[in-house]
């Protein structure tokens, strides 16, 4: 709904008004209807408003009570019950809105409010009177939230990294760690950013800071799947009763709310239970079936009685708009898929401010192709593992392609070696073979994946699969497109699935109910037929596809990409010559490697628009203004 930055100097006047200004100039995308700055000396807060709930001025950021000031950029979907908890108790409300609640619950249960919220957030608050000041981040990672310590020893923090570039005490500089691990998971998946000295507030966790420095981290919520004992039947209906309301608390608004809807069960479910006066769809034509669910899409809304708004997108468009979408990502992104969301939230901007979206449920309920057994490998696995592993080194003398090589050497390995989660783009010994040496000494795959395992103690390997995804690619990726592509257009993006009372629900489910043999999202599928047709319910799972491998066949935007990989900077990163090699073999159909394309360009686009050329940033930053910005 909004965004904010938050500075704790480190020297006089780093966090005087016009320092705070200037840092919430490049996200007023994210919030067009207000602007304002509060400073003490201690502390300055910023906030841009995308007005959602109680749109009087009165409602407006930052908001303070008792010497305790709050700003907060989200939805907290159970304020009414805590507001009526904290009236009971004594305190009187001047405005309708959550963060009034919010603030007010800080000053009753202190740092406790933050485990009792239900709802997509990122706060900071300044607690005065005790020099506390907290940073804190939703259980699921909805919301972003960065900080970094400056050279003159302030502490920054802002929804949105381009905010830290106008404080003069920070100095701009590439993390050549970040560009090793982001050639195989296609996104920035460390916990330090592409920005040398930029972290993110991780998900489920708050900081405290006292006397300028950070004191400690709580971590308040855990992604952890425990099977209860219950009956198909009550497994459904807990479902179906989850879901719905849910959807309920996330319609909450006042102003318009619509939904995105493909032909896939995640987007269909969550539309069929809102009802929404308007959905929206997009797709690719001229190119194979798989990248155009519109059809479907206006085939249920149809039948749902909801009106639905479908575009097409081009391959020139994608093109034009992909420096302002790397612009908006503050870190370099190569999922495809983002194209399509980009242009679902532009057209929805136009009549409403609301969105609701089916991220999550594939993460929670089991929906990856890969979560499912393999009948194959299971039977592989009752042989003895003297046989498994002799077999594994005999496979040694056969090509790397071959697909019995791949097979008997996965096979032995442990789920924790096997499963990196959703994205494995560039294998680590082809990143290494196109890396320049200062970049290849980011951290491995496995020293990524190893944390975020050691932390589990769970049953089976499906388990083991959605927790990881969860604690990675869920925010770090999925998430984090969908905030930044909504807040370009200046809409709010809500997810249903991704809500405390539901993570409950699924995480009782039995791994059957989650994955069998050939299934997927099992018990979801099931509990959704109760709101929509079997087609839909069952329908197999086909995500955001995107021709990124047909357009880089065709002559124009082939020459695109040969002329940006052909640039001088390229070659501080990669073996130009190698990489061009790629680049031709694509083109000329003979191997299909439109991915390691796309996510080296995709690094590219983004490196030109924050460190080679100020004035793309700029452009980049202007040209897609909110319309209520214009003309200011």
């Amino acid at each position: 709904m909004c965004g904010f930055i938050g500075v704790i100097p480190g020297s006089p006047g780093a966090n005087d008004e016009t320092v705070l200004n200037a840092m919430l100039d490049p996200i007023v995308h994210r919030g067009p209807d207000n602007q304002s700055v509060y400073s003490d000396g201690q502390v300055g807060l910023g906030f841009a408003r995308l007005s959602i709930l109680d749109l009087r001025s009165a409602a407006n950021q930052p908001l303070e009570a008792e010497e305790v000031v709050l700003v907060f950029n989200g939805e907290i979907y159970n304020f009414r019950e805590i507001r009526t908890e904290l009236m009971e108790l004594g305190f009187e409300f001047s405005t309708t809105s959550d963060t009034e609640v919010l603030l007010k619950g800080y000053l009753h249960f202190g740092e406790n409010i933050i485990g009792k919220l239900r709802g997509m957030f990122a706060i900071l608050i300044w607690d005065k009177p005790s020099g506390k000041f907290i940073a804190a981040r939703d259980p699921f990672g909805i919301k972003p939230l960065y900080y970094t310590k400056t050279s003159d020893g302030s502490f920054l923090f802002a929804s949105e990294i381009k905010s830290f570039m106008e404080h003069p005490g920070f100095v701009k500089k590439l993390n050549k760690r970040a560009l090793k691990p982001y050639l195989t998971f296609q996104y920035s998946v460390m916990e330090e950013t592409f920005f040398e000295g930029v972290y993110r507030v991780q998900p489920g966790t708050y900081l405290v800071m006292e006397k300028g420095e950070e004191t400690r981290t709580v971590a308040y919520f855990s992604c952890e799947f425990k099977e209860q004992r219950k009956s198909y039947g009550e497994y459904i209906e807990d479902i179906q009763q989850a879901v719905a309301e849910s959807v309920d608390a996330h319609r909450v608004s006042d102003v318009p709310v619509g939904s995105f809807l493909s032909g896939g069960i995640d987007s269909s479910y969550i539309t069929s239970l809102l009802k929404p006066q308007k959905s929206f769809t997009v797709g690719f034509e001229d190119y194979e079936d798989m990248f155009d669910e519109t059809k479907l899409a206006v085939d249920l809304a149809g039948q749902l009685g909801v009106e639905i708004e479908q575009r097409y997108v081009s391959a020139q468009e994608s093109f034009d708009v992909f420096p302002q979408i790397q612009w908006h990502m503050d870190e370099p992104h190569s999922d495809p898929s983002i194209i399509p969301l980009y242009f679902l939230n532009e057209m929805a901007s136009k009549d409403v401010t609301v969105i609701l979206s089916g991220e999550g449920a594939d993460e929670l309920f089991g929906g990856y192709e890969w979560y499912q057994p393999s009948k194959k490998l299971n039977s592989y696995r009752r042989l003895p593992k003297a046989v498994q592993h002799t077999l594994a080194q005999v496979s040694n003398a056969l090509p790397q392609s071959n697909p019995y090589r791949k097979f008997f050497q996965k096979a032995i390995q442990p789920i924790e070696e096997r499963f990196i989660g959703h994205a494995l783009v560039w294998s680590e010994k082809d990143a290494l073979g196109i890396l320049k040496t200062d970049y290849q000494a980011g951290p491995s795959v496995q020293e990524v994946v190893d944390p975020q395992y050691s932390k589990m103690n769970y049953y089976n390997e499906t388990d083991k699969m959605q927790a990881l995804d969860l604690e990675l690619w869920l925010p770090r990726a999925i998430l984090l497109k969908a905030d930044k592509m909504s807040m370009a257009h200046s809409i709010e993006l809500r997810v249903p699935f991704l809500d405390k009372k539901v993570f409950e629900t699924a995480r009782q489910l039995p791994e059957s109910m989650r994955v069998d043999y050939g299934k997927s999202k099992v018990a979801l599928r099931e509990a959704a037929l109760k709101n929509l047709p079997e087609d839909w319910a069952k329908r197999k799972k086909l995500g955001f596809p995107v021709p990124i491998r047909h357009w880089m066949r065709e002559e124009k935007f082939y020459k695109m990409i040969h002329s940006t990989f052909q640039q001088g900077y390229v070659q501080e990163f990669f073996n130009q010559e190698k990489l061009l090699q790629y680049l031709e073999r694509h083109y000329n159909n003979e191997e299909n490697h439109a991915r390691y394309i796309w996510t080296i360009y995709s690094f590219c686009i983004w490196y030109e628009q924050y460190f080679l050329d100020e004035e793309k940033g700029e452009a980049a930053k202007n040209r897609d203004k909110h319309p209520a910005l214009q003309g200011q």
